[in-house]
């Protein structure tokens, strides 16, 4: 067992219900399996550079042990069995910069995106992170204290003044939507478009091969989805999609 592996393990086990080794294995994994993506692909799998929100790298397996033990209680809420990887949220951000205006971030979950998003220009300031969990909403609050960090499921965004005040340039989505009603995903979609500016689009990602927004929610709000790209390098393969308003596709 390698050390990397080891740490993940260690911070499981502090913070595991006791008698569960076999999910703490699982998770200590899927942890490292992650992070050899990363590296593969040339990115290190623990944050450096001076980036808003970057965290030390003593503090990488802790944070990575948090969003796996917040899915263990929550699979249905939580999108995956691990924090999304740099190469991923490379993509899902590379068509957003400071140019773009501010940000709506929908599930951020431990600030994988989020840092994405500052490292390609995005003041932090202007991003707005929905976070359904109270303790991601905790974490994101302390790691991005110049955002604005609501509490709350993003299918009530009228809930925050902020987010129903302003027009954002772009939409970021971390949210399991295929795990999700038809109902639901067209009610967080419908909810982002109505903070959305004409030209603004809403980036996603998927683990399936189509867009995890059915077409009949598509027609019905008046959208187009369109391919980004796609990355092996992510655990499991990923890929993006951006849905924008009919007439307004880039």
């Amino acid at each position: 067992m390698n050390r990397a592996r080891s740490s993940l393990l260690s911070a499981l086990s502090r913070i595991c219900p006791a008698g569960t080794p076999s999910r703490l294995e699982l998770l200590a994994t899927a942890g490292v399996t992650r992070a050899r993506a990363d590296r593969r692909a040339g990115m290190p799998s623990r944050p450096e550079g001076s980036a808003s929100g970057d965290q030390p790298a003593s503090g990488f397996w802790s944070d990575a042990a948090r969003f796996l033990v917040e899915w263990s209680r929550h699979p249905y809420d939580i999108a995956a069995i691990a924090p999304s990887g740099r190469v991923l949220a490379s993509l899902i951000t590379c068509e957003i910069d400071g140019a773009s205006g501010p940000v709506l971030e929908l599930g951020p979950g431990t600030g994988a995106f989020t840092r994405a998003l500052t490292r390609r220009g995005v003041a932090e300031r202007d991003l707005t992170l929905v976070e359904r969990s109270p303790s991601f909403a905790g974490l994101l609050k302390d790691r991005f204290p110049s955002s604005t960090v609501l509490n709350i499921d993003a299918a009530d965004l009228h809930l925050g003044r902020r987010a129903a005040a302003q027009p954002f340039g772009a939409v970021v989505c971390g949210l399991g939507l295929r795990n999700m009603t038809s109902r639901e995903v067209e009610g967080i979609v419908r909810a982002s478009f109505t903070v959305l500016r004409p030209a603004g689009s809403f980036f996603l990602f998927t683990y399936g091969g189509r867009c995890s927004v059915p077409n009949d929610v598509l027609n019905r709000l008046g959208l187009v989805a369109g391919k980004v790209g796609s990355t092996l390098r992510n655990l499991p393969p990923a890929s993006v999609y951006r849905l924008q308003r009919v007439g307004m596709t880039v």
